[in-house]
């Protein structure tokens, strides 16, 4: 079973010319043990509710995924096995989810599979707080990851593995292939950690120096593990390319075709006469898990029958959530919020705002799970009603410490999960911390919603270090990430409706410290808010047109009356998501940006971006150095955004 994964890594990687066959190789006995002796799955569905969770972490081996998933019976033919890393295929160079049956998350950037994972064990334990009743244990299964060197090299792994220990994620089982092996060769030279120790002082339970190539041993580990009350790490000493005459144990095998010279030594080594992309017929037999996937999953289908007659809400309740579905009532809090916000004028900060909306959404969403990285205080994402997550405490907000990069990944976990809305927040100046997390949300096509506040200059005396400047516009770059950065308290509330109405991809709120003026409008401007740009004020013959987001609309509008009195009129365009309203048809972009008129755009920050929509000819009311130290309002004046500014801007462009 095991040198059936090694013939297909080294015959895929070799017909590709391209791959990773040395950890496949290495981690075959590892995989037998995990896939035929606990991993509980139903190739003939991946999406079943109960099914345990995996996650390869080191995800350039992505053909020991592939190889099991085809040979447990998966939909992923030998023919796709043959197309590893071509164009359009179901085997990608590394795994990525909904395009592989079976793949649980994408992976490739090192440590994020483990901190997935995390979330994925963490979105169980809550489910099943939530849900299980006495008899009927619903929501029970184990989410596993495979490591290796590089994931634990990589910090993020320290702030999620840290995090589960607290949370005695005792679900969580993450079996470590040490083979002293990374692209650069011997990790002795710059890895020198005692593992064991480091996931022992994170609270985990840890077995340490198991043969990796003992079937039997990684057995009895992973049962020992299943037993535990704290996450378990199982140290797995491997030889990387194991069965390579030549390259076994050196960098050589890490991430290069083997070439026909050494495959046809392995294969003697091996004694595997199987010519490439071929399996004998009794080494299929023994790896095939469809009957005993059907099995699993048609008693726990019995089980679920007679627990809808006895809990028929929850039942539902649960079906639900894991399909993704909003509840049927959610268009009426939506509309609620938005006639409180219309009805109540406020002028505050939108993290205000934003903590309006998340109190008033709440109530019809139970699936919300917040959180912020430490600043809950700041970034106001608790509600009155909502309650920490504790080791010993199911909830539905978490306090995830000083871990900005782990917790969006810990989140992308728990949207992949299914079952819980996961949101989380910090400053914005930090979502540098979490950018690649966030890229993979977006890459990934998953609902999570990243809250940033503290989104300008406008934070203040913190200076430049908090003070975010290129920030929105750098997350502005990431394909399929909305991002949205509401002006007053009516588009803070669209930016959350339609970040959890969004299915598709995740969304940033970015919100400010400061309070921002209420705008009036009517119900034609609110309706039009959700399409991300929108005309929120317009004048006969207007002769030019200021666009803005955020605080900077505040100014805008201050800046259109200014001119008025000039005898300028002037259209002042909102555009609270530029992602939203380039997506919208050309015919709706020409109706609120028509041709002809000069454009003037006002953002706190840097200003290239904003050249698409003003032009060469326009003008960009921005900052394109790093802040001060100082109150907001001298900060505004002091780089400029006064409405001096804006209408010189306005006037140049007419001139």
């Amino acid at each position: 079973m095991a040198n059936a994964i090694r013939a297909l890594a080294m015959d895929a990687v070799q017909k590709a010319n391209s791959g990773h066959p040395g950890m496949p190789m290495g981690m075959a006995e590892i995989a037998v043990a995990l896939w035929s002796r606990h991993y509980r799955h139903n190739p003939a569905d991946p999406h079943w509710i109960d099914r345990d969770r995996f996650v390869l972490s080191n995800g350039h081996g992505s053909m020991l995924h592939y190889a099991l998933l085809h040979l447990t019976g998966y939909d992923l033919s030998m023919d796709e096995l043959r197309n590893f890393r071509q164009m359009h295929s179901k085997t990608p160079g590394h795994p990525e989810v909904d395009v592989t049956p079976g793949i649980e998350t994408t992976t490739g950037p090192l440590g994020q599979g483990l901190a997935n994972a995390v979330g994925m064990a963490l979105t169980e334990k809550l489910l099943a707080a939530e849900f299980n009743r006495s008899g009927f244990d619903m929501v029970d299964h184990h989410t596993y990851a495979f490591v290796g060197d590089g994931c634990l090299m990589e910090g993020i792994s320290h702030e999620a593995c840290s995090l589960a220990g607290v949370l005695r994620l005792s679900k969580l089982i993450v079996l470590y292939d040490d083979n002293g092996i990374s692209i650069d060769g011997h990790v002795a030279g710059w890895f020198g950690d005692d593992t064991p120790k480091r996931f022992e002082a994170y609270g985990w339970n840890v077995i340490p120096d198991i043969d990796g190539h003992s079937v039997a041993a990684v057995d009895a580990a992973i049962a020992q593990a299943r037993k535990s009350d704290r996450p378990t790490l199982i140290c797995c000493k491997t030889v990387i390319g194991k069965g390579s005459p030549n390259l076994a144990g050196t960098d050589k095998v890490h991430g290069a075709a083997l070439g026909d010279k050494e495959i046809a030594a392995v294969r003697a080594a091996l004694g595997w006469t199987a010519p490439p992309f071929e399996i004998p017929a009794d080494v299929y037999a023994a790896w095939d898990a469809r009957t005993t996937g059907s099995t699993l999953q048609a008693a726990w289908n019995q089980t679920f029958a007679a627990y809808q007659v006895q809990f028929p809400h929850e039942a539902a309740e649960l079906q639900r959530r894991m399909r993704g579905d909003l509840p049927g009532d959610f268009a009426a809090a939506a509309e609620a919020l938005l006639a409180a916000c219309v009805d109540k004028q406020e002028t505050i900060a939108t993290r205000k705002a934003s903590q309006n909306a998340i109190q008033a959404l709440a109530q019809r969403l139970p699936e919300f799970l917040g959180g912020s990285a430490d600043l809950t205080g700041s970034n106001l994402t608790n509600w009155k009603e909502c309650v920490a997550v504790r080791a010993d405490q199911p909830g539905n907000h978490i306090n995830y410490g000083v871990r900005e990069f782990g917790m969006s990944a810990i989140m992308n976990g728990i949207a992949l999960h299914g079952g819980y809305l996961p949101f989380g927040a910090t400053f914005l100046t930090f979502s540098d911390y979490s950018r690649n997390a966030l890229r993979m949300a977006a890459l990934m096509k998953i609902r999570v919603l990243f809250v940033f506040t503290h989104d300008s200059i406008g934070l203040g005396e913190d200076g430049p270090t908090h003070q975010s400047v290129e920030h929105v516009a750098s997350l502005r770059l990431i394909p399929n990430l909305d991002n949205w950065r509401p002006c007053d308290t009516t588009e803070s509330a669209v930016a959350w409706i339609e970040a959890i109405k969004r299915s598709t991809g995740p969304s940033t709120l970015i919100f400010s410290r400061q309070n921002l003026q209420f705008q009036q409008r009517n119900a034609a401007q609110v309706a039009d808010i959700a399409r991300g740009g929108y005309v929120l004020h317009d004048a006969p013959d207007a002769r030019a047109i200021i666009i803005a987001t955020g605080s900077e609309v505040e100014l805008a509008m201050q800046s259109a009356r200014d001119l008025a009195t000039r005898g300028v009129p002037v259209r002042v365009v909102s555009m609270p998501s530029t992602d939203v309203f380039d997506r919208q048809d050309a015919a709706y972009r020409a109706s609120v940006l028509p041709r002809g008129l000069p454009r003037v755009a006002v953002e706190a920050g840097v200003t290239d971006a904003w050249y698409k929509y003003v032009g060469l000819d326009g003008a960009v009311v921005g900052i394109d150095t790093f802040g001060e130290s100082a109150p907001a309002g001298v900060l505004f004046k002091h780089f400029g955004f006064t409405v001096e500014k804006v209408v010189a801007a306005v006037e140049r462009t007419l001139a």
